[in-house]
């Protein structure tokens, strides 16, 4: 196994920027370049001791099966399970332990060891305000070495830089979350806390931290094409929808689904584009529209291993109900291996647990999102399971969109933050 020529070259930037951050999309290789370097810096002696953090599902599928591949030698434990078994991984030998994200408040209580620690998908910390940022920000106070991984560096819009920037090094953007608002941005809503970025802030501030910023080029990460297909159909019965989004209510017969704020009528609407709603904890189905265009889909790409991805538990039971033992979930048994050997027909996933890390190119090139997440981390986070390094097909993503519903704000939604990031990773060049 090489590295290809960007990835030593990031490497390289890693070993003589202490404090530094490598943006790449996913799929780019970005464990296997933090891998290459963090070897060489334990063999020159600049760091004794890493610490790794990481989502969980990359702890357990990612970091230790990549370790022996571009980093033979290097002896690596895993600081998860019990409060006893990740002590035990903190108090090893091991020059790497590797822990999730949510385990960090426990581990800032801990004695640690570490003079170098990398933030694998470094935006889980963009909050500052968040209790495990605060918590782990003084524990690794005396560390020197930061690096940071992330595909997503402004995946909601340039306020989340603020927090991933001042856990590497806060010199970059200062320590006060209030003083870069203040000099970046204008208050829309004291009241909400919405601010906006000042024109020209995106500039300044993607200036400031390019010292400290690997940017992977374009031009240097070939990967097949991937297309993105709208595919759109009208609600069979709308008149429950406008209800819904009227007077905060639809009614089925017997059946009657109440939203008790604005907030949940959000997700009601949600609900409804997709053909259910939740109602008194029940899951009420009245539309089909999104499944039948799934079954055409599927049979037009004359049944292709497809990924489907889910936002419901509703949509999740429905998926199993109508394609039975030919859908496979990823907490199914060896489900990534067998749809990477092509014995899967059918993956189901949600974007919260397949947003990170996982290598599902070897398997298919098709994904149909049944609903959208509004997040754009997830949402590009889970295209890059399969639009990634090492796909040798064309990919084909099928989005779901239901005419005139709270869908089309979603995507346009999407899309918009999608300007914000690519704006941002120009500036960095």
């Amino acid at each position: 196994m090489q590295l290809r020529t960007y990835q030593k070259d990031a490497a390289q930037f890693l070993r003589t920027t202490p404090r530094s951050m490598v943006l790449a999309p996913v799929g780019a290789g970005k464990t296997a370049t933090a891998l290459t370097a963090m070897q060489a810096a334990l063999a020159s002696g600049q760091v004794r001791r890493w610490l790794v953090v990481a989502p969980k599902r990359v702890v357990t599928a990612v970091w230790p099966v990549e370790a022996p591949i571009w980093a033979p030698g290097m002896t690596v434990a895993l600081s998860i399970g019990t409060p006893a078994q990740r002590l035990a991984a903190v108090q090893s030998d091991a020059q790497v332990v590797v822990t999730n994200y949510d385990n960090l408040q426990w581990l800032a209580t801990q004695p640690m060891d570490f003079d170098g620690v990398v933030f694998d998908e470094l935006t889980r910390l963009k909050n500052p305000s968040g209790k495990r940022f605060k918590a782990i920000e003084k524990a690794l106070a005396p560390i020197q070495v930061r690096w940071g991984l992330t595909g997503s560096f402004t995946s909601n819009g340039l306020e989340d830089v603020f927090g991933q920037c001042k856990i590497v090094d806060e010199r970059l953007l200062g320590r006060s979350k209030g003083a870069f608002l203040q000099q970046y941005f204008y208050c829309i809503s004291r009241e909400f806390n919405d601010w906006a970025p000042v024109p020209g802030s995106l500039e300044k501030v993607m200036a400031r931290i390019k010292p400290a910023t690997f940017v992977l080029e374009n031009h240097e990460y070939v990967r097949p094409p991937c297309h993105t297909v709208e595919v759109r159909m009208p609600l069979d019965d709308r008149q429950p929808y406008e209800d819904m989004k009227t007077k905060f209510v639809a009614e089925f017969g017997d059946v009657k689904a109440l939203a008790l704020n604005a907030g949940t009528v959000i997700g009601k609407l949600q609900q409804m584009s997709a053909g259910f709603v939740y109602s008194n904890g029940e899951t009420h189905w009245f539309s089909q529209h999104k499944l039948e265009r799934l079954d055409e889909i599927l049979a037009e790409n004359q049944f292709a291993p497809t990924i489907i991805v889910y936002n419901y538990q509703a949509e999740l039971a429905a998926l199993k109900a109508r394609y039975g033992a030919r859908a496979v979930t990823l907490d199914d048994e060896r489900a990534i291996e067998r749809w990477n050997c092509g014995k899967v027909s059918i993956l189901l996933i949600h974007p919260k647990s397949a947003g990170h890390g996982l290598n599902l190119q070897h398997g298919g090139s098709k994904m149909v999102f049944m609903s959208l997440p509004w997040s754009l981390e997830l949402y590009e986070q889970t295209i890059g399971r399969l639009h990634r390094s090492g796909q040798k097909h064309d990919v084909w993503i099928y989005v779901l969109l239901a005419d005139k519903t709270i869908d089309d704000n979603i995507w346009r939604a999407l899309h918009d933050k999608q300007d914000v990031s690519k704006l941002a990773l120009e500036a960095l060049r």
